[in-house]
């Protein structure tokens, strides 16, 4: 098999769990966020700068590689890995997410997704079998089943709708995809219906994926709705198979996602935090761009042991962001990637060590402000 999964801890005080998932490419420690290189790059970072910050898996779009450069040139390059000279594993998502974002721009059937390109305004068709070519094409280890993504809001019978749709996808999916060096993730959908999203891991379970996505959330509910739609999710999957909770990345959901039993993430937030001026810290995020930061000559952070704290001042770094000098996000990326990565880090640590729930209290004290 492409993918194994074992579980090597289980907490005895909340749903956590350590893991190791075993891909063509390498070992990962779960849990995992996974930094996400949309254009088959990190923005702003050099593949060797992401293994020296403790990235051990990253995630590119399938949809925009098949606009550009398109799936033949990267597989004419030798794949994925080889094309951007990342030696660890990679995950792709199936386009999903991108095409139903489109909504203008789309029509769905249930033979597909015919859309338009956000590039040109260039008609595209997406079936569950071209999602599978496209990947294929990619060669990442692990590779999404296409999908609906049901918006937040809607009403009960256009999301079991969309919910029963993913379902016969899948299992189309399943059936188009071929590559052995390759793992195939189901996603549950069922938006915040707790019963839906039930009766959709159930169905997917069926099919019996080597691991599940959860999708559909951080689309715009409530934190603590996402929140009790996985306390009530989770029990249901697998207890030897990845759970991977897609599109979630703020350092509180990252801590209240592992105490509910979910083992990977994703999400553009912290580079896109980055690109903005605006840096994560233990006590919540820190717009640096500011004026007020202008003559403070400390680090981001205290204590923090990446490349940036270690060398530059939050004035310094301020001053590149205001004069639009690239090496100010860089700056900031290279923070918020480690601060993220040593988050799970220090969460994996808490789990081996038995007190996750005291170590989620006080990060998430410190960093909501909450009592």
């Amino acid at each position: 098999m492409a993918v194994r999964f074992e579980v090597t801890k289980e907490c005895q005080r909340s749903r956590a769990r350590l893991g190791r998932l075993y891909t063509t490419h390498g070992v990962i420690e779960t849990p995992v966020f996974m930094p996400v290189g949309t254009q088959a790059t990190v923005k702003t970072m050099a593949p060797h700068e992401l293994e020296e910050l403790g990235v051990e898996i990253i995630l590119s779009n399938t949809y925009h590689l098949y606009l550009r450069p398109g799936s033949d040139v990267v597989q004419e390059a030798g794949g994925l890995h080889k094309f951007m000279n990342w030696p660890r594993p990679i995950l792709t998502d199936s386009g999903g997410f991108q095409v139903f974002s489109l909504a203008p721009l789309r029509t769905i059937t249930e033979e597909g997704v015919e859309f338009r390109s956000h590039l040109d305004g260039s008609k595209h068709f997406f079936s569950p079998e071209k999602a599978m070519e496209i990947q294929m094409a990619l060669g990442a280890d692990i590779i999404m089943a296409f999908d609906e993504c049901a918006p937040y809001p809607a009403d009960r019978r256009y999301v079991k709708e969309s919910k029963d749709l993913t379902t016969r996808w899948a299992k189309r999916c399943k059936d188009a995809h071929k590559r052995t060096d390759q793992a195939l993730f189901g996603i549950v959908q069922g938006g915040v219906f707790k019963d839906l999203r039930r009766e959709s891991a159930l169905e997917l379970m069926e099919l019996d994926f080597p691991g599940y996505g959860i999708g559909g959330l951080s689309v715009g509910e409530p934190k603590e709705l996402m929140y009790g739609v996985l306390e009530d999710l989770v029990p249901v999957l697998p207890k030897d198979k990845p759970r991977y909770l897609m599109g979630v990345g703020s350092p509180d959901c990252l801590v209240e996602g592992v105490l509910r039993g979910v083992d990977m993430f994703d999400c553009v937030w912290p580079t896109r935090l980055a690109r903005h001026g605006m840096v994560i810290t233990r006590r919540g995020n820190l717009p640096i761009r500011n004026l007020p930061y202008a003559r403070d000559f400390g680090p981001i952070e205290e204590g923090c042991r990446c490349y940036t704290c270690q060398n530059f001042s939050r004035a310094y770094i301020r001053h590149l962001i205001k004069a639009n000098e690239i090496l100010g996000i860089r700056l900031t990326t290279i923070h918020n990637i480690y601060f993220l990565t040593r988050l799970m880090r220090d969460i994996r640590a808490a789990i081996a060590a038995d007190n996750l729930p005291e170590f989620a209290t006080e990060f998430l004290s410190a960093f909501t402000g909450e009592k």
